[in-house]
């Protein structure tokens, strides 16, 4: 019994799991466990996010960024790219407090989607069709 605790005992400890760019629970939660529908969505999103990133740098008015993040917000949050409605969540705070999103937050987030997108990309490639 001693030599058990002591092989239990120098087992490195578990290290947390990285965070991926998309919550595939959350996804497989959302389309009832539909493989295709996942699929569906993931592509529709990975098509559409790269539109509405365009859209937001070309925005001019503060109107136009707001209904941008919140596009962005809606999307992501429905895929389960945490990361990414985040990140669109903390410009519109930015917004919302007055001033635009600094460059940063719009660098942070374009990052996110980009991290997301090939998150997508790889995975669609993996999974028979």
């Amino acid at each position: 019994m001693a030599l058990s605790s002591v092989v239990r005992a120098s087992r490195p400890a578990p290290r947390p799991r990285a965070m991926r760019p998309v919550d595939l629970v959350h996804l497989a939660k959302q389309c009832q466990g539909d493989e295709h529908r996942e699929h569906a969505m993931l592509r529709q999103f990975e098509t559409r996010v790269s539109i509405y990133l365009a859209w937001l740098s070309s925005a001019t008015t503060n109107e136009d960024i707001a209904a941008t993040l919140g596009t962005i917000i809606g999307s992501a949050t429905a895929v389960g790219a945490v990361s990414v409605a985040n990140l669109a969540r903390a410009a519109e705070g930015q917004l919302a407090a007055g001033t635009s999103p600094t460059p940063e937050t719009l660098a942070d987030l374009a990052h996110a989607i980009e991290e997301a997108c090939a998150f997508i990309g790889d995975m669609l490639r993996k999974e028979p069709n």
